[in-house]
């Protein structure tokens, strides 16, 4: 529930200031005075995109400021307390929120919820759930195939609305598939060219059998075979002076066992505590002869192999300057390419599975849009049933709204699919044409209402669905902005009672021109126009009216006879009226 709203720099509105009652509020005004603005300020706390034309001249920004009560209980939304957690918005002590939007002159806008700054969107999830607002251009809108589906999926309620989440998501699965299959197809040549070039590849490495580590490996081996007689030369003389071979007279062996005998043979403790180095350094020595007696052995005979190395070396080189900056490298480029062959080598296999998988998820699709249709089918009769009810109390008696459910053509064959026998197209919402056509007396054939309904039939058209698609709810804020447009005489009077059975599930807020309508209010704001604001220029005020005022204001309404007897007098019935219409549980 909407229970105030402050609008400052807004049109031609300087500052004003409204507290709503539950109920029916209807706001009136002279032609001019600003009563659309309540309608744009309410838009704006919706989410609606901001403009900065709507800024007060020489004002530089526009604010709107909305408190609502937020629903508890069993009409307490998921959706609300999801934002609240997300925003980390806060409710004042008795439940309320602060919702602010504020628009600059330089167009920028900033929005705000429970004291926490938020994009504008999101300031619109919430109000969303709390306020919905009819113009004149959502009256056009009814006449679009799109809002009528959206309609009628409304009336059918969980049912319809779970089926088509379900369908959608099966859809976007199928469009999914059928992408990658156009995508294999398309790039089979390209595929065909890229395994070409990993086999070339891994033959040309294959040839050459890498091991890992072996690059390194050569060139250690090399080195050692370019320096051999060297190398063998200090190997063997250090071979020598630790173990004594190569005709030395003595070795670092021999020469630490002539240390262990002198010690052991010593008569003093100290010597003798020197013997465990000894068998240490005896160790290590061993250990360094045993060493170097390898690292001879494992030295070649002759060079003669230096040649056949260099050209294994030379074979390394030729596969890291293609494939990869070492041996390892080359490896594990091999490695990948035999798994992306693998997925390669049957581009049929893979086109057919995803054929298989597209038709299987082809006919999820189409079982679903048949259940939806059939869904929607039996929603469409009790619909158009119970809105000609209502037509038929709001002077368009003779009248009926026909709600037909049709498969579409399939005019996408990308898309096909058959539904109860028939070829249609799996369109975003269903398989689904739904129109609203308008009957104008029994026998008559149902017209589109976007080409035979004029613009005072449409606004009752959508006045009765609002009524309707509003029975199994409560709570909310219903704005309608002129929906008694083109209407006059009986037919505003059933406005009026019908905008009042609305408010008793509802918060209705009205802006009218018509006192027929004004008079089933519950409650009655007026705009008028100041000349010589602040400024010098001419704002608009937004008061409460009591009783009296309402007469007053009423009879302006009827014909300017406000200040007339006589124009009070029909007001006053006309108001008399209105109330005891609204007094009788079964009114309208």
């Amino acid at each position: 529930m909407l229970e105030e709203l402050s609008i400052r720099g807004l049109g031609v509105l300087e500052s004003a200031t409204a507290e709503f009652a539950p109920g029916f509020t209807v706001l009136t005004g002279e032609t001019g005075a600003g009563k659309t603005m309540i309608v744009t300020s309410l838009r704006l706390l919706s989410g609606a995109r901001a403009d900065a034309g709507r800024v007060r001249t020489g004002d530089d920004r526009a604010v709107v400021e909305g408190r609502f009560r937020l629903p508890t209980g069993a009409q307490r939304v998921p959706k609300i307390d999801e934002v609240l957690d997300a925003t980390g918005a806060q409710t004042d002590d008795d439940d309320t929120i602060i919702a602010v939007r504020t628009v600059g002159a330089d167009g920028r806008s900033r929005a705000h919820l429970g004291g926490r700054s938020v994009p504008a969107t999101v300031l619109g999830e919430l109000t969303g759930e709390l306020l919905t607002v009819h113009g004149q251009n959502d009256q056009l809108r009814l006449a679009r195939p799109d809002q009528q589906r959206a309609a009628l999926d409304r009336f059918a309620g969980k049912k319809a609305t779970d089926l088509l989440a379900k369908y959608r998501t099966a859809r976007s699965r199928w469009i999914a598939t059928l992408d990658e299959l156009d995508r294999r197809r398309a790039d089979s040549r390209a595929l065909a060219q890229e395994a070409d070039r990993l086999r070339f590849g891994l033959e040309e490495i294959d040839a050459v059998a890498p091991e890992p580590g072996e690059d390194a490996e050569l060139v250690s081996t090399i080195r050692r075979l370019t320096d051999l007689e060297d190398l063998r030369a200090a190997a063997a003389g250090a071979h020598g002076i630790v173990s004594g071979d190569g005709g030395m007279s003595t070795s670092v062996v021999d020469g630490l066992g002539s240390v262990r005998s002198l010690l052991e043979g010593a008569d003093d403790e100290a010597l003798r505590e020197l013997l465990p180095r000894v068998a240490e350094a005896l160790v290590v020595v061993n250990d360094l002869g045993e060493e170097l007696s390898a690292y001879l052995s494992g030295l070649p005979s002759d060079a003669q192999d230096l040649d056949s190395l260099l050209n294994r070396q030379g074979d390394l080189k030729l596969l890291t300057r293609k494939y990869a900056a070492d041996v390892d490298g080359v490896i594990e480029w091999a490695d990948d390419a035999r798994r992306r062959l693998a997925q390669l080598d049957d581009p049929e296999g893979s086109v057919e599975e995803l054929e298989a998988r597209a038709e299987k998820e082809r006919a999820q699709v189409a079982e679903l849009a048949g259940r939806l249709h059939a869904v929607r089918a039996a929603a469409a009769g009790k619909l158009g049933t119970k809105v000609s009810a209502e037509l038929a109390g709001l002077a368009m008696g003779g009248s009926e709204l026909a709600v037909t459910v049709t498969l579409a053509s399939a005019d996408d064959d990308r898309l096909a699919i058959e539904v109860d026998g028939h070829r249609t197209t799996a369109g975003g919402d269903g398989a689904d044409r739904v129109e609203f056509g308008l009957v104008a007396h029994k026998g008559a054939r149902p017209l589109p209402i976007a080409k035979s309904a004029s613009g005072g039939e449409l606004s009752r058209v959508m006045l009765a669905l609002e009524v309707v698609l509003a029975e199994p709810d409560a709570g909310g804020v219903m704005v309608f902005d002129e929906v008694d447009a083109g209407v006059g005489g009986g037919a505003a009077v059933q406005i009026g009672a019908r905008l009042a059975r609305l408010a008793r599930r509802h918060q209705v807020i009205v802006v009218t021109h018509l006192p027929q309508v004004a008079a089933f209010a519950d409650n009655h704001l007026v705009i008028g126009k100041v000349g010589g604001g602040a400024r010098g220029r001419q704002t608009s005020t937004l008061t409460e009216l009591d009783r009296a005022e309402r007469v007053a204001e009423l009879a302006r309404m009827l014909a300017g006879l406000g200040d007339s007897d006589t124009g009070r007098a029909h007001a006053e019935e006309l108001l008399q009226t209105a109330e005891a219409a609204r007094a009788t549980p079964e009114a309208g």
